[in-house]
This record gives structure tokens, C-alpha cells and sequence, in this order.
């Protein structure tokens, strides 16, 4: 018997489920706030491609280092998908292993997606997770044996969207905060984002989450480059000229109003990409990921503070 234990647990280590770095789903809530009774038929759903769709029950799953790797730093990933769906494979899981590989705790965000038969208000219901996954992260900082002032976001896509939103609105608690939880992520990554919810939109993205006919108080709002400020955190974008969904103006109007508000900014702008190379961008031979290594090193996130 324990010849044919040990015979499991080798094949496990090489079975595409197996994974070394993640640990069980969390829930978010114990009771989901701006929710309506889940239809009979609202089930979620998820592909042979990681596709996500009909999130009602919205979860985080922890992707720690290795005992003695781990350097105190986090990162909240939130994959994309037009605000329809969430591409959870390669702008998800491959996202947090990487991250987790090299030392920074990623906990993968599943959000609910904007749909009025399970939210009172679907253009809020998105921020709302992604608000209580960084206030989750924060309370259980010692569980994780994470620092608390290292801990940021990173977005794909609607993901982008989602990510600069819990970047530009934290001042304003989507949900329930009665201890007083900072909502401010210390740093973003977006890639290819949606910013824009006017002339530059993924149209998708933004029927999904305010509607096409959206008036131009809501626009504006959820137009995050027209919500940077001087104390919005430090970004790092990056982008393909030739994105034909999401147009690469979304990352260069984010990047020149973090410029005007004094925000540190950096940008890397692939030639050549496209739309939705997740990890890894098979046009170019550099890689975003190495370079966003680097900027958060520079800017001190990959360090303890008492170093």
C-alpha cells in the first residue's frame, strides 16, 4: 500500500491539476452585498479553456511562495474578459504561479460579472469584490505573513478596467468597511486596460457594465484615466500598438494624466501583440513580466521595509 501511495503522489506532481503554489478558494463574503436571488438557471460555468462565466459566489484563491521564497509582497490578480466572462487560465492561474515563482504572494480574484438578475446595481458589483478581496488580503496580512504596504493589483483587459478602478475609487467604500481597512491598493500593473468608457471604449466592456446608453455622469465616472490624482498609486502599463479591441490610447491616456497629477508611471508599448497574449506575447522576444519585475524593484515593492 504505501508503494502504491507514493506511486500517486509522483504521478500527481506531474498531472496538469496538480499545483504547488495554490491552496483552496476563499469566499468573499459571508453575505454578498447589491445581490438579488440567484435564478434556477444561473449556474456557473467553466470551459476546457478556463472561460468563467455566471460568477455568483465571487472567491479569491491564494498562490503563495515557497517556504523561504516568499519576500512580503502581494498581488491581487484579476484576469479579463469584457466584463462577460473571466479568462481565468492564461490571465489568471499562469499570472499568479508566476508571480508566486518569483517570490510575491498572488491571490487570484473570481469577481462577479455585471448582470441584473443577480445585482441591484450591476455597475458596482465588480468594484465591490475586488474592494473586499485587497480588504481580505489586509486583515489576514499576518496569516500570509504579508506586508501590508506592498500589496497591489494587476488586471487584464476589463480586468485592467476593474484594477485601475480599485486604484482611482478608493476612496469611496463600495462596501462595508467598519474597521476602517485601507482600499488602496500600493501599486498596479495593467495590461492592455480598458480605461476608457467613451470615444476609446471596448464596447463590450462597457455595455456589459453601465450599458450602452450610459448617461455622461456614469461614463466619466467609470472613465478612470479622468479619475487619477496625485495620490493614485504607482502604475505600470503595458500595451500593444496594435490592440485592435482595446485601442492603446486607453494605456496612454492613464499614463499622461499620471503624469500631470505627478504619479509614478512607467509604460512598456509592444510593436506588435494584439489582444490577449495573457503571460506571454509570442510576437516579441521581451517579455512584460521581466520587465515588471524590475519596476517593482525599483520602486522598492519586492523589499522589506525594514531592509
Amino acid at each position: 500500500m504505501k508503494y502504491l501511495l507514493k506511486s500517486i503522489f509522483v504521478l500527481s506532481m506531474f498531472s496538469p491539476a496538480f499545483n504547488a503554489f495554490s491552496q483552496n478558494p476563499i469566499s468573499l463574503y459571508k453575505d454578498i452585498p447589491n445581490s438579488k436571488p440567484v435564478p434556477a438557471d444561473y449556474t456557473e460555468s467553466t470551459g476546457s479553456n478556463g472561460w468563467i462565466t455566471k460568477v455568483s459566489q465571487p472567491t479569491i484563491t491564494p498562490y503563495l511562495p515557497e517556504a523561504g521564497k516568499a519576500n512580503g509582497a502581494a498581488v491581487i490578480v484579476i484576469p479579463g474578459g469584457g466584463y462577460a466572462g473571466i479568462a481565468n487560465n492564461h490571465e489568471g492561474i499562469d499570472v499568479a504561479k508566476k508571480f508566486a515563482e518569483s517570490g510575491v504572494s498572488a491571490f487570484l480574484l473570481k469577481y462577479r460579472l455585471p448582470d441584473d438578475r443577480i445585482m441591484k446595481d450591476r455597475s458596482v458589483g465588480p468594484v465591490q469584490d475586488a474592494q473586499r478581496a485587497i480588504q481580505m488580503v489586509r486583515e489576514r496580512a499576518n496569516e500570509w505573513k504579508l506586508d501590508t504596504g506592498r500589496i497591489g493589483v494587476i488586471g487584464f483587459s476589463a480586468g485592467g478596467h476593474l484594477a485601475s478602478t480599485l486604484g482611482t475609487h478608493y476612496d469611496h467604500a463600495y462596501i462595508e468597511n467598519k474597521k476602517q481597512v485601507n482600499l488602496r491598493p500600493n501599486f498596479m500593473i495593467l495590461v492592455y486596460p480598458v480605461i476608457d468608457m467613451g470615444q476609446f471604449t471596448h464596447m463590450g466592456s462597457k455595455t456589459n457594465l453601465i450599458g450602452k446608453d450610459a448617461g455622461s455622469q456614469q461614463i466619466d465616472n467609470f472613465s478612470n484615466q479622468k479619475q487619477v490624482k496625485r495620490t493614485t498609486p504607482p502604475v505600470f502599463l503595458i500595451h500593444a500598438q496594435d490592440d485592435a479591441a482595446v485601442p492603446v490610447q486607453n494605456s496612454l491616456s492613464f499614463y499622461e494624466q499620471a503624469l500631470k497629477n505627478g504619479v509614478k508611471a512607467e509604460m512598456y508599448l509592444y510593436q506588435q501583440g494584439g489582444h490577449g497574449f495573457g503571460m506571454y506575447n509570442k510576437q516579441e522576444k521581451d517579455q512584460w513580466f521581466d520587465r515588471t519585475l524590475n519596476w517593482l524593484d525599483l520602486n522598492k515593492f519586492l523589499t522589506s521595509k525594514q531592509n
